[in-house]
């Protein structure tokens, strides 16, 4: 997917909040082992890899990722861009001291325990100097979106979903509640103004004429602000899809022009 992640976040490398500002937004740090599932949020919750130790030795670089070895074969150059851009996302997660300890909590260790915060500084001071072109596409960007990359899945992975998060059917059908529900109340709201309207006619005959008027307005005032507001509703929904994508089309835009000025050079 990592050629179309530009239609599902924002193009860039640094769309990662540091550990601290995760906790301001309400989000559970998730430990997962899974590279697929590293950075991805889905409402209270973002999944985070932990930094395995033998990423922080030099010895395994020189013998296993550096670009005079190849242990690995044919896969050799995917690998190194992967963890290289694995690597380089803690520089953003971990920018501050309070970071680093959110990180080596006991029920995270996202960092070896036995590391301290100058020496994790002067290792992360080496991140700043790599480049996108040095990672995989997938560290083009930062964090991602699950229910959108479960949205796109079925397009671009061919499966029903790219992660399943509910584990129960209740979970599942429990998110369709609210649209259903809200669709059922317009329509009921829609049906119970024509009921009122037909029944008005009858007063006519009645001479209740002036019941009739204000039965008859109460009914057409339900049917327009039903529309209303169903209306608003998928305008605001249109206009926040079509500003997401008019902001990432200008940014795709944006970096190309970047890209071929810096060739160009």
């Amino acid at each position: 997917m990592a050629p179309r992640l530009w239609i599902m976040t924002t193009l860039s490398s640094g769309n990662i909040n540091p550990l601290h500002r995760q906790r301001v937004k309400g989000r559970e740090i998730i430990v997962t082992e899974e590279s697929r599932l590293h950075l991805v949020w889905i409402h209270n919750r973002i999944f985070i890899k932990p930094l395995p130790r033998y990423l922080l030795s030099h010895t395994f670089w020189e013998r296993f990722l550096s670009e005079d070895a190849n242990p690995l074969g044919a896969g050799q150059d995917g690998i190194r861009k992967a963890t290289t851009g694995f690597l380089r996302t803690y520089r953003y997660l971990i920018q501050h001291e309070s970071d680093f300890n959110i990180a080596q909590q006991d029920h995270l260790r996202l960092v070896p325990k036995d590391i301290d915060w100058p020496s994790f500084c002067r290792f992360t001071a080496e991140l700043e100097h790599i480049r996108d072109s040095s990672v995989s596409k997938r560290y083009h960007y930062g964090e991602l979106r699950l229910t959108r990359l479960n949205f796109y899945a079925p397009f671009l992975l061919r499966k029903f979903h790219y992660e399943q998060v509910h584990g129960q059917y209740g979970e599942f059908f429990g998110r369709l509640y609210g649209p259903i529900l809200f669709a059922f109340a317009v329509l009921s709201i829609i049906l119970n103004s024509m009921q009122v309207t037909l029944a008005a006619e009858q007063l006519v005959a009645s001479h209740w004429e002036s019941v009739w008027y204000i039965f008859r307005s109460f009914s057409i005032v339900s049917l327009v602000g039903a529309a209303i507001i169903s209306l608003w509703f998928v305008a605001l929904w249109l206009w926040i899809f079509l500003d997401e994508w008019i902001y990432t089309v200008r940014r795709k835009m944006a970096r190309r022009r970047q890209a071929r000025r810096t060739s160009s050079c």
